[in-house]
């Protein structure tokens, strides 16, 4: 009689000890809740440790952190745990929590490719003191860079674009890079596009780089027809005035109404900060193609990604200055907002990527890369 074949394991037999934001705590923790709903179905058990937003944890508690999430490797089963990190700029007490892992398969997201973090050392104290922050960081970023090698470098890291999983490629040449795209989340349908009032939107949380910045220059540009409206973590403090409505932070109907209330919204990104040249994903297109809302954007980084079938017009860089705004950008605006027919084709297009990138497509991506890791490496058995 032949002997039974001994069952192969699979993802459904594995704890998944998840680490990243808690929901709201910058745009990676509204990613992660969105992403861990959507990953249960995939794993036997999912445990999360959430944490803080960059810069707001102690040393004391960044090393809770870590203890944390090596109990709950401890607490499951022996050989059958996987670990995920969210790896954002800053977003030390994930990174510091998988560093030096042993004996499980450790995997994260590159939210900032090619590092996954930048400022190591940014505690909470080190955060609130920008020439302690920087002073200490910005001279050292061989040493970050090779610290991120140490850490992470024969791992498999996750980008959200093609452009961010080349990055981290040529930077960290031994690591295996797996793309799934930023995951566009459920949201209200809201009016077509074209029943919406002329206005164009700016949205997200304020910070360098985000195209704010451009604004005032947009709205010189623009005819007085169309109207400026800013949402966003931050956006409250920006000046308004006339044609420039600011309506602050969004959330549930706020952020319905918001988008609701646009036609297009537009992401004049440039260069984030001075450290080097980063290729994160963007989380207001994502955004964005929820409401199937077409964008207008530059070709800065990873939005070289976009263009027509995306649901996206997409105007070039013209200067080596990467903060300044391309020539036709605002022109660029204006055809699309005066064009039915063109409003039209990419709000389908922006529809269709939206179900293209749902949370259960990027989900079952996470998974099948898990699965294919595992298995590479023995541990499906």
């Amino acid at each position: 009689m032949a002997p039974e074949a001994t069952p192969v394991a699979t993802l459904k037999d594995y704890r998944l000890v998840y680490v990243g934001p808690a929901d709201h705590e910058t745009a990676v923790g509204d990613y992660a809740e969105n992403l861990t709903r959507a990953l249960r179905p995939h794993v036997g058990e999912l445990v999360e440790h959430r944490t803080l937003g960059p810069g707001s944890d102690s040393a004391r508690e960044i090393l809770g952190h870590r203890r944390a999430v090596a109990n709950l490797v401890a607490g499951g089963k022996p050989g059958r745990v996987l670990v995920h990190a969210e790896l954002a700029a800053g977003a030390v007490s994930a990174f510091w929590s998988i560093a030096g892992l042993r004996g499980v398969p450790v995997t994260a997201t590159v939210h900032d490719p090619p590092q996954g973090i930048w400022w190591p050392g940014r505690t909470k104290f080190v955060a609130r003191h920008k020439l302690v922050m920087h002073g200490l960081h910005y001279p050292l970023r061989p040493v970050s860079r090779m610290l991120e090698g140490a850490v992470n470098g024969n791992r498999t890291l996750f980008a959200l674009s093609q452009i961010g999983a080349q990055s981290i490629r040529d930077v960290y040449p031994n690591t295996d890079v797996a793309y799934a795209p930023y995951l566009v989340c459920d949201r209200p349908r809201v009016r077509a596009v074209i029943e919406r009032p002329k206005a164009v939107g700016f949205f997200g949380h304020v910070y360098r780089g985000k195209g704010f910045e451009q604004i005032a220059r947009i709205r010189r540009e623009l005819p007085d027809d169309i109207v400026i409206r800013v949402a966003g973590r931050g956006t409250e403090a920006l000046p308004g005035g006339p044609g420039v409505e600011i309506v602050g932070a969004v959330d549930g109907d706020a952020e319905d109404a918001f988008f609701d209330s646009v036609r297009a919204v537009v992401i004049p990104y440039g260069k984030r900060h001075f450290y080097a040249e980063t290729y994160p994903a963007s989380s207001v297109a994502a955004h964005a193609m929820a409401y199937r809302t077409p964008v207008v954007c530059t070709d800065y980084g990873s939005l070289a990604e976009f263009g027509t079938e995306t649901g996206a017009v997409v105007v070039p860089m013209d200067s080596d200055d990467p903060k300044a705004l391309p020539a036709g950008f605002s022109a660029a605006i204006e055809a699309l907002l005066n064009d039915e027919t063109r409003l039209k084709e990419l709000e389908a297009n922006a529809d269709r990527t939206r179900q293209e990138r749902s949370p259960e497509n990027v989900a079952a991506a996470y998974a099948a890369k898990w699965s294919e890791m595992l298995a590479r490496q023995g541990r499906l058995h």
